[in-house]
């Protein structure tokens, strides 16, 4: 959004000796002394915390908004207004008037150069530390972040995800993807490809919307996004660069409002499929989809054209059967899905006052059970029936016709009532373990064993009220352990604590069959 307020309210110099000493993203609110979330005042140069902890930023804004009593204002204090100011973690710029981000800057352009000015104290205080760190890690065999774990000490490789303002439905994906073992392998093993070149190749550079940049790829930036995960060199990535291509080929996400992790997940998912049947990470098509074939030589399930990984991974086939309730008519017709969306059944959706006896648990089988039941469809869904060649009422029913290696559900926790979309905040009891989706098979016999099988492996939340507003965060196991992804927060938890979530996306992988299980 371009602002018109910079004038007024971007005062400090670039070079302030005012700024707090060691690194902006760890500077601490003037109120509180929290250190999370912290924002630079660009009018006073006062460090304040975000609305997602104490909103002491904002409420620095509203006292200087406050209208003098007795006798005016000077001319000094009508032109100067603490109505913008800066992220110090991912330098974004946000003005409370205009209740917007911003894009645009001051003519002598202030902003950018407060922002190099807080990036050059970030970078020496990364140096510093890291000259710190080493010297530590001289005296110790690891090189990693440490835990205690049981009692002993284990390494703790995992990095967070800075947010870039409201981003956190992006980080929250980008973290359960990365812990999908085969699909972020694929990835992480494609070979590199720069788009910059020239004096700016290699230059890490602050994106905005105002750049032109056509040559990009979405391919390229989730990679090297993936591979900054899980080496334990920093305490946070900042993915900038994945979040200007998002912006560039996914129109609706443009801008800092707070959007939809599901809604999110299906465009990246869609547009890593259709660029890599393109072949445009310096990839040819051939080699692309030679490596996706063998992903799933038995197996494939195509979705807009060729078979790839994203398809090869997420991709299964539902057979969707419509009877005329006239004629008795059947229509049977196949469709492919990268995830299932789950209607929370209406019966657990009241929410039950403290003198109500508390009924019956919701569980992801009710769920499940609720999508494949037969269904007679209302008035407004009449089936076009060719026999009697009119609209008739009908019934439907859903089967899995072919499983994915990695199940996504996706419980449907918002809905439209009237004008206003609600959310369902009613707890689905999910399995860790052993998730059996035999019953909801079309040919269950001709399934083995252990192929309907699946395991959890990562938990998307949605913390708040509304889905334009609240807070996404992630639950992901690796290599045994189960982690909780906060943005630049990664801590270690336990299975108990995975189980009480109150589930949004669940990502659910295929169980290998044990050597010899197959059939005599």
């Amino acid at each position: 959004m371009e602002c018109p307020h910079l004038g007024s309210s971007v005062c400090i110099a670039p070079d302030s000796a005012k700024f707090p000493q060691g690194s902006p993203s760890s500077w601490c609110c003037s109120v509180c002394r929290s250190n999370k979330s912290p924002w630079v005042c660009l009018t006073c140069s006062s460090v304040h915390c975000g609305r997602y902890v104490n909103g002491h930023a904002k409420k620095h804004y509203e006292d200087a908004q406050i209208p003098m009593t007795n006798h005016k204002k000077t001319e000094k204090q009508e032109k100067v207004q603490h109505t913008v100011c800066m992220d110090c973690s991912s330098y974004s710029t946000y003005c409370y008037r205009c209740d917007d981000f911003v894009v645009n800057d001051t003519k002598l352009g202030l902003v950018q150069k407060v922002r190099e000015h807080l990036q050059n104290l970030e970078n020496s205080a990364f140096t510093s530390d890291r000259h710190r760190k080493r010297k530590l890690l001289e005296n110790s065999s690891l090189n990693s972040k440490l835990l205690k774990v049981n009692g002993s000490t284990t390494a703790l490789c995992a990095t967070g995800l800075r947010n870039l303002g409201n981003t956190c439905f992006m980080n929250a994906i980008l973290q359960s993807l990365s812990n999908i073992q085969q699909f972020c392998c694929y990835f992480k093993e494609l070979p590199a490809v720069e788009l910059r070149n020239g004096k700016t190749a290699g230059r890490r550079t602050y994106h905005t919307r105002s750049q032109g940049d056509n040559n990009v790829s979405l391919v390229e930036e989730f990679r090297k996004t993936l591979c900054a995960l899980w080496q334990g060199s920093q305490t946070a990535f900042s993915p900038e660069s994945l979040f200007y291509v998002v912006w560039k080929i996914m129109p609706n996400f443009r801008g800092y409002q707070q959007q939809d992790a599901h809604e999110f997940m299906r465009y990246l998912l869609d547009h890593l499929h259709l660029e890599l049947q393109g072949g445009f990470n310096g990839v040819s098509r051939s080699v692309i989809l030679q490596e996706s074939s063998n992903l799933s030589a038995s197996n494939k399930c195509c979705i807009n054209g060729a078979s790839t990984v994203v398809t090869a991974i997420f991709g299964g086939i539902l057979q969707n059967e419509v009877n005329c309730l006239i004629c008795g008519t059947e229509s049977r017709k196949f469709d492919p899905f990268l995830d299932l969306s789950l209607d929370i059944p209406s019966q657990f959706r009241n929410k039950r006052t403290k003198n109500q006896e508390s009924g019956p648990m919701c569980t992801l089988r009710d769920c499940l059970r609720s999508f494949t039941d037969l269904e007679e469809l209302d008035e407004t869904e009449l089936y076009m029936c060719h026999k009697c060649k009119k609209k008739q009422k009908s019934t439907k029913k859903f089967w899995i016709q072919k499983l994915p290696k990695v199940l996504c559900l996706h419980l449907k926790r918002f809905h439209w009532t009237a004008y206003l979309r609600n959310k369902v905040d009613t707890y689905v009891e999910f399995p860790l373990r052993g998730l059996d989706m035999k019953c909801y098979l079309l040919e269950p016999e001709n399934s083995g064993p252990e192929s309907c099988l699946y395991d959890l492996v990562a938990v998307v939340v949605h913390h708040g009220s509304g889905v334009g507003s609240g807070h996404y965060t992630a639950y992901a196991a690796h290599e045994g352990r189960w982690f909780h992804f906060n943005d630049s927060t990664v801590t270690l938890t336990d299975e108990e604590t995975v189980g009480k979530a109150k589930a949004y996306i669940l990502f659910y992988v295929e169980r290998q069959a044990k050597p010899g299980a197959e059939k005599l």
